[in-house]
C-alpha cells in the first residue's frame, strides 16, 4: 500500500542518493585535476634538472654570452619559486623564452653544435617540453570538466553547498611569441 509517508521517504531517499553522486563526481573530478597538475610539476621539475647541465655544456664554448646565462639562471630560479597557476605560467614563459634565446644565439658556435652532450641535451630539453606540453592539455581539459561541471545546473547547487571552487588553467605567457622580432645589422 503506497501512503504518503512512503512516497516522501523514497522521494527524499532519491534525493540524497542523487546528492551523494553528483558530490562524488566533483570529488573525483577534483582529484583528477591534482593528478594533472603533478603530472605538469614532474615534467618542469625535469625540464630545471636539465638546465644546469646544459648551461655548463655551453660556457666553455660561448665566453662571450655572459648575459644570456644569466637570464637562464634567473628565469630558472623564478620559475621553481613562482606559486600558483597564473604566476607559475608567467614564470615558465619566461623560462622558455630564455631557453629559446639560449639556443638561438649557439648557433653561432658550431664547435658546440657539434658537440653530443650538447646535442643529447638539447634534444632532452626538446623531449621534456613536448611532455610539459602534453600534460598541460590534460590539466586544462580536465580544469575545463570540473570547472564546467561545477557551473552547470543542476551540480551547481551542490557545488555551492559544499563549496566547490573554480579551478585556473594552466597557460605560458610566452614573452617572446608576443613581442616583435627585433632585427639588427
Amino acid at each position: 500500500m503506497i501512503t504518503t509517508t512512503n512516497i516522501v521517504l523514497l522521494v527524499a531517499g532519491a534525493l540524497i542518493l542523487w546528492i551523494v553522486f553528483v558530490f562524488n563526481g566533483l570529488i573525483r573530478l577534483r582529484f583528477r585535476v591534482r593528478e594533472a597538475w603533478s603530472d605538469i610539476e614532474v615534467q618542469l621539475k625535469r625540464r630545471y634538472d636539465l638546465i644546469p647541465n646544459l648551461i655548463e655544456t655551453v660556457k666553455g664554448y660561448m665566453v662571450h654570452e655572459k648575459d644570456v646565462f644569466e637570464k637562464v639562471t634567473q628565469a630558472r630560479a623564478q620559475s621553481l619559486s613562482a606559486t600558483g597557476h597564473t604566476e607559475k605560467g608567467a614564470a615558465e614563459g619566461e623560462l622558455t623564452s630564455t631557453l629559446k634565446t639560449l639556443f638561438a644565439v649557439s648557433e653561432n658556435y658550431p664547435e658546440l653544435k657539434a658537440n653530443t652532450n650538447f646535442m643529447e641535451l638539447q634534444r632532452e630539453l626538446s623531449d621534456t617540453e613536448n611532455k610539459i606540453q602534453a600534460a598541460r592539455r590534460f590539466y586544462n581539459g580536465n580544469v575545463m570538466e570540473y570547472n564546467t561541471r561545477i557551473h552547470v545546473f543542476p551540480s551547481n547547487i551542490i557545488a555551492k553547498l559544499f563549496k566547490f571552487t573554480i579551478e585556473e588553467f594552466f597557460q605560458l605567457e610566452d614573452k617572446a611569441a608576443k613581442d616583435p622580432v627585433k632585427v639588427s645589422f
